[in-house]
């Protein structure tokens, strides 16, 4: 059977769930997901335990808090300057607590998320940068379909 090594191309089902198994995303009930290792796709923890695993293979891995997504950083969490949010975005754009706003890059060239935390009085608003999984553990079910 072929093996997952760096670099391979796979299709895969996975369920990932962080703390108290809520489901963050899940492929089994759909289309398996097609990817390639090394390709920055999954936390890179994940990808150096998919490593070795056959074709065919059904397992669970399991993260120990901060492993898949590193800890949770305090000077992740900054205040935005509605002046900012209005130059980014929609000048009109209501932000509440839980919304998830998608920033470009500096190079313009991607983009990154923050959740909305706080809104102060003025408009601005506190975003965390911090992947929403940073510092938990997390459980990887995995099912290996096919390795290229």
């Amino acid at each position: 059977m072929p093996q997952i090594q760096e670099g391979s191309f796979l299709t895969l089902h996975y369920r990932m769930s962080g703390p108290d198994g809520q489901v963050i995303i899940n492929t089994f009930e759909g289309q398996p997901a097609t990817l390639s290792l090394g390709a920055g796709e999954l936390s890179p923890a994940i990808e150096q335990r998919l490593i070795g695993l056959e074709e065919g293979t059904h397992t669970t891995i399991e993260l120990a808090p901060g492993e898949a997504f590193g800890e949770r950083q305090a000077d992740m969490v900054q205040w935005v300057a509605r002046k900012l949010l209005n130059q980014l975005g929609d000048p009109h754009e209501k932000y509440a607590v839980g919304d998830v706003v998608q920033f470009p890059t500096p190079d313009g060239l991607g983009s990154y998320a923050g959740s909305a935390v706080e809104i102060a009085e003025d408009g601005a608003v506190r975003f965390d940068f911090n992947h929403p999984l940073a510092g938990q553990p997390v459980s990887f079910e995995v099912k290996v379909i096919g390795v290229l």
